[in-house]
């Protein structure tokens, strides 16, 4: 008979052991916590048997933390394993030490910007003589395809964006079932490329060849075993329909599009991946049937980390702010917008993170184009405003956010 505490405790035993962390899943963020403290003291003890292999499951397991939270002490305590676990690396472990710090550098960049990251990310990859057709060697050309899309991402170059998916191609034929770079991240970020590549070149092709590749991402990740990879693949179809929407005035398309986000955000609840669940709201924020309070609430589980999506949550609830006040005519709510948003840069002012004083930037901005559309008075400094901001953000390696604020800027021209 199944005794259900006794035989989960045994699979969840068995899963510490092993460097799939597809597990995690199935678990909410404050468990996952848990475990990696726990696997943390385990690394720490001196009767600890493997002591390089416990600190690269901790920081395996603080990582997926932070990925999910964006938590900068989360990020901090990964990178802290991996540094323990070099104390004592040797032969393989140095390989095996150096991918996790590169994949540490990796989300750091991810969550936070900062293109330092990426350059430290290859720098540790190319120290390290990986053995020729190891899996080891496999997953570092996965990794290093990944952190090239990452940044052709930053070059604004179509072109750019088919070398890496290349690569990614080539990386994804030699990466082993089952290898330590997940081979669902790499044809995600596949998926992604093809996506952005079709966006930039209005081309409906690569489009629907992302398409494809995110409907088969869907069907094989089973919303019981493993729902952040289903709803993280649902919400970039939710973006590939949106746009193709758009390119091709395909109101279907568009609500097709606007299910693929209700699915993947029905995938889990807020407190089980935080930044997932924000993530989809922000990608979703430009249909006015979502709630005013979904935005509200991706800001809030984002603030206070200098997170490139809080950044991005920032902005997006301050443009429905101002779009519902421009549909009103009320200028006293735009008003009262810009003036919250002074505040908050004049208070934040030693200590903001730059693209949270970004995304204020081109909110400030926003209400200023909208007050000269309403009342033909147009208040100073909207031109440099736009412009500092989308040099910020783009000096911190968030293309998206410099593309809200250049978007403003020809509209003011």
């Amino acid at each position: 008979m199944f005794e259900f505490g006794k035989d989960l405790r045994k699979i969840f035993a068995q899963a510490r052991e092993s460097d799939d962390l597809s597990w995690l899943e199935l678990i909410g963020v404050d468990l996952l916590e848990v475990e990696a403290r726990r696997q943390s003291t385990d690394a720490s003890r001196v009767s600890c048997k493997h002591p390089v292999e416990a600190a690269l499951r901790a920081a395996g397991l603080w990582r997926e933390h932070a990925r999910r939270r964006g938590a900068p002490a989360s990020l901090a305590r990964a990178e802290a394993a991996v540094a323990d676990a070099r104390k004592g690396a040797a032969g393989r472990q140095l390989a095996e030490t150096a991918l996790e710090s590169a994949r540490v550098d990796m989300l750091g960049f991810d969550l936070c910007g900062d293109t330092a990251r990426l350059d430290r990310a290859f720098q540790t990859l190319a120290e390290i003589q990986f053995p020729r057709r190891s899996a080891a060697a496999a997953c570092a050309a996965a990794l290093h395809a990944r952190l090239s899309a990452r940044r052709a991402r930053l070059t604004d170059d179509p072109a750019a964006l088919l070398d890496a998916a290349a690569l990614l191609d080539a990386a994804l034929h030699d990466l082993p079932p089952g290898g330590t770079d997940a081979v669902e991240d790499v044809r995600m970020d596949r998926a992604s490329l093809a996506l952005e590549a079709g966006v930039a070149r209005r081309d409906p092709r690569l489009l629907d060849q992302a398409g494809r590749d995110l409907s088969a991402l869907v069907g094989e990740a089973s919303p019981d075993y493993r729902p952040l990879t289903r709803a993280r693949a649902l919400a970039l179809c939710g973006a590939g329909l949106a746009a193709l929407g758009t390119i091709a005035e395909n109101e279907a398309a568009r609500l097709q599009g606007r299910a693929m986000f209700d699915a993947a955000a029905d995938q889990f609840t807020p407190d089980h991946s935080p930044l997932d669940w924000a993530a989809i709201q922000i990608l979703r924020a430009g249909d006015a049937t979502l709630p005013t309070a979904a935005l509200a609430q991706a800001e809030a589980l984002t603030a206070g980390s200098g997170l490139v999506l809080g950044a991005l949550a920032r902005e997006a609830r301050t443009a429905r702010a101002v779009a519902e006040a421009e549909d009103q005519g009320d200028l006293t709510t735009l008003a009262a917008v810009a003036a919250r948003l002074r505040l908050r840069l004049q208070v934040e002012e030693a200590g903001a993170a730059p693209l949270d004083w970004a995304a204020d930037q081109i909110g400030l901005a926003r209400v200023g184009l909208t007050i000269e559309r309403l009342s033909g008075h147009a208040p100073p400094g909207v031109a440099l405003a736009l412009e500092q901001a989308a040099e910020v953000a783009r000096d911190h390696g968030v293309p998206a956010l410099a593309q809200r604020a250049e978007g403003l800027r020809k509209v003011r021209a």
